[in-house]
């Protein structure tokens, strides 16, 4: 292993499978996979021709860190609404995902890396299937009896798998809520919620928008607004 001063920590790994230098970009620096009559200075200088961008998506994949903050490994602990998430190395030769008694358990061979870009996209593509699945029974019964409760009429209500917004509301009065609202706290979905029945009144988020969202929410939209921008959506 040799460490790069502006790449981190660089692991070099031969496989017989491998039929070309491959270069895995993690949070801590880089792991490269050789073929079996490969050299290590012949890995360094593949590294040297595409430095630039490697240096390019370890500070997107850094930016995407800070900001999300949603690692999936043995030591995380995800709580969403209704299920906890639990992952673990195992004997598995693939990455298998099993719901049970509100834990969602992702077992991992035990030479898995989670600090890989993709091995968090195939972790997160799991969870989302089943936030997914959890969302569509849950949200749109909860928004029909946060209608009913206030008065206000939902043409319908869609679940998607947004990571831009939380929710939208359309002109014709459809909501849409993101999948990923599941991974808050269950006051802060219901603001998110009642954020877009608002909007099935006012379209904008003028003054009277602010007047309505005080009158659902007993005066606290500004403080639940401050709260619900410390979350994040998993990048």
């Amino acid at each position: 292993m040799l460490t790069d001063a502006e790449l981190g920590a660089i692991e070099f790994v031969h496989s017989e499978r491998a039929k070309h230098i491959r270069v895995r970009i993690l949070h801590t620096g880089l792991r490269v996979t050789l073929p079996k009559k490969s050299s290590q200075d012949e890995a360094l200088k593949f590294i040297e021709s595409i430095r630039r961008k490697l240096i390019l998506k370890q500070t997107k994949l850094e930016k995407g860190l800070q900001k999300n903050n949603i690692l999936i490994d043995e030591n995380s602990k995800l709580q969403t609404l209704t299920f906890s998430v639990e992952a673990k190395p195992s004997d598995r030769k693939n990455i298998y995902f099993a719901l049970k008694n509100s834990v969602l358990n992702i077992e991992f061979p035990l030479d898995t890396d989670c600090s890989v870009i993709q091995t968090q996209q195939h972790f997160w593509n799991g969870i989302s299937y089943f936030l997914r699945k959890e969302a569509k029974r849950l949200l749109p019964n909860r928004t029909a009896q946060l209608a009913n409760k206030y008065g206000f009429t939902v043409e319908s209500v869609k679940i998607q798998s947004s990571k831009s917004r939380w929710g939208s509301c359309s002109q014709a009065g459809s909501i849409n809520l993101s999948l990923y609202l599941m991974i808050l706290p269950a006051h802060l979905i219901d603001y998110v919620i009642l954020h877009e029945l608002c909007h099935t009144k006012e379209m904008n988020h003028g003054v009277n928008f602010w007047r309505w969202m005080d009158r659902v929410t007993d005066n606290n939209s500004k403080e639940l607004r401050a709260q619900l921008k410390k979350h994040h959506m998993p990048n």
